[in-house]
C-alpha cells in the first residue's frame, strides 16, 4: 500500500481511476441518507486556513433561506484551526450526535454541525495515517479522494468547496489549488452529486481573530450585521453557490443575514446542540500587545505567521489527542490596506499561560510589513480568485 501511495504520488491517477478509487473507499464504510428531509441539502468543505470561521455563520444562514445543511466537521491540527474545536467553546455544546439526532435536527432547525462518525469512509482513516509516515500526503489524487469520499458518503444533494490558495494554506500556488478543485469537483459529479469549487485566497488571514472562542464572537457579529468585510463577503459568496446547487436561487443571502432570521437558526442551532447562546465565551487571562513599529499602511499580513502564533498560544493542536484552550488565539486591529500609526497597538495575543507568548511572538517576526506614508500604494487582492465547475 505504501509502494502504492508513493506511485499515486509520482505519477498521478486518470479521472477512472481517482473515481474508482473513491468508490472503494466509500463502499468501505456506510452512506447517510436525507431523502425523507422536506428540504433539499447542501454543504460546504474547506481545505482549511486561519481565521476561517466561515462555517459558523454560514450554515445557519442558508438553513435560514431553506436549505438543510448537514455539516460534518473535524477538529484543528496545527496553523489550521477546527469548527469543533470552536463550537466547543461554546458552554454546553457537544459536537457528538446520532444519526437520529442529526436527522431530527435538519428537519426542525435546518442545520447541524458535528462530528463525522466513525462509519464513513473508514479506509481513509488508515490510509491517512499511512500517507502521513511515507511522505505522500501532497498527493492531489489522494487529497481530493480523502475528502470527497467523506462528503459524498454523507448523502448531501449539493456540495460547494472552498479551496485555499496562499501562504496560509495548504495548497500555496494557483495552479494546484486548481488541479484540485477540478479533481474533486470530477469527483463529486460523477458520483452524482452537484459540485462547485470556489479558490480563495489564505495569504492573508480572513476576518480579525484565529482562535476559538474569539472567531465564535466575529462569527456572531456577522450574524447580528456587522463583523469583517472579507468574512461577510465570503460567506455570502459561498451560500448563494449552496443555495443555486440546491435549486433556491430565487433567494439572496444578503437580504436574509440582513433580516436576523440566520441569528434565529445559529441560536436554535446551538440550542439543539445543549449549547447556551446566551452564555459569555470563555476569554483567555492573559494578553500580550504587539505594537505597530511604524506609521503607515498594514501592506501584509502573514497567514501562515497569525496561525502558527495562534497555535503556539494554545488555540491548536500538534497531535489529534492535545487539548486546546478556548480563549486562546490572535485578534489583528488593522488589515491589509489600513492605516496604522506607531505605537498603537496592531495585535494582540491571548493566552491562559504567559510562558507561550515568547514563541508565539517569534512565530509573527516577518509575518507583516507596514508601508510608510508616501510609498508605493496598497493593491488588494481579490478574496475569491476563481471558480471552477
Amino acid at each position: 500500500m505504501s509502494a502504492l501511495a508513493m506511485a499515486i504520488l509520482l505519477n498521478g491517477m486518470g479521472r477512472e481511476e481517482v473515481a474508482r478509487w473513491t468508490a472503494a473507499m466509500i463502499a468501505s464504510g456506510e452512506r447517510m441518507d436525507f431523502s425523507t428531509l422536506s428540504r433539499p441539502t447542501a454543504d460546504k468543505h474547506s481545505t482549511g486556513g486561519v481565521g476561517d470561521k466561515i462555517t459558523l455563520p454560514l450554515a445557519p444562514l442558508v438553513a435560514a433561506c431553506g436549505v438543510a445543511v448537514p455539516q460534518l466537521s473535524g477538529r484543528g491540527l496545527g496553523h489550521t484551526g477546527g469548527t469543533l474545536d470552536k463550537l466547543e467553546s461554546v458552554p454546553g455544546w457537544r459536537a457528538a450526535l446520532s444519526t437520529e439526532e442529526m436527522l431530527a435536527q435538519l428537519e426542525d432547525v435546518g442545520a447541524v454541525v458535528c462530528a463525522a462518525g466513525d462509519g464513513l469512509a473508514p479506509a481513509d482513516k488508515k490510509l491517512y495515517a499511512l500517507r502521513d509516515v511515507t511522505g505522500t500526503v501532497e498527493a492531489i489524487p489522494l487529497i481530493a479522494s480523502s475528502i470527497m469520499s467523506k462528503k459524498i458518503a454523507e448523502g448531501t444533494g449539493s456540495l460547494v468547496l472552498d479551496v485555499k490558495v496562499g501562504t496560509g494554506a495548504f495548497m500555496k500556488q494557483v495552479d494546484a489549488a486548481r488541479e484540485l478543485a477540478g479533481t474533486m469537483v470530477d469527483l463529486g459529479r460523477d458520483a452524482g452529486v452537484r459540485t462547485v469549487a470556489l479558490l480563495t485566497d489564505m495569504s492573508t488571514p480572513l476576518g480579525l481573530t484565529a482562535g476559538n472562542a474569539l472567531e465564535v464572537r466575529e462569527s456572531v457579529e456577522v450574524l447580528a450585521g456587522g463583523g469583517p468585510a472579507d468574512v461577510v463577503e465570503l460567506t455570502v459568496a459561498l451560500a448563494r453557490e449552496m443555495l443555486a446547487g440546491a435549486g433556491r436561487e430565487d433567494v439572496d443571502p444578503a437580504d436574509v443575514l440582513g433580516s436576523g432570521r440566520a441569528m434565529d437558526t445559529w441560536r436554535a442551532m446551538l440550542r439543539a446542540q445543549d449549547g447556551d447562546p446566551e452564555a459569555p465565551l470563555p476569554t483567555a487571562r492573559e494578553t500580550h500587545v504587539v505594537a505597530a513599529p511604524a506609521s503607515g499602511t498594514l501592506t501584509r499580513l502573514d497567514a501562515m505567521a497569525v496561525g502558527l502564533a495562534a497555535w503556539r498560544l494554545g488555540a491548536g493542536r500538534a497531535r489529534k489527542e492535545d487539548p486546546v484552550q478556548a480563549g486562546a488565539g490572535v485578534e489583528w486591529h488593522a488589515r491589509p490596506g489600513d492605516a496604522v500609526r506607531e505605537g498603537e497597538p496592531l495585535l494582540t495575543l491571548h493566552t491562559d499561560e504567559p510562558e507561550r507568548f515568547e514563541r508565539a511572538l517569534a512565530s509573527l517576526e516577518g509575518g507583516y510589513d507596514v508601508v510608510p506614508d508616501g510609498g508605493p500604494a496598497y493593491v488588494p487582492a481579490p478574496l475569491v480568485i476563481d471558480r471552477v465547475g
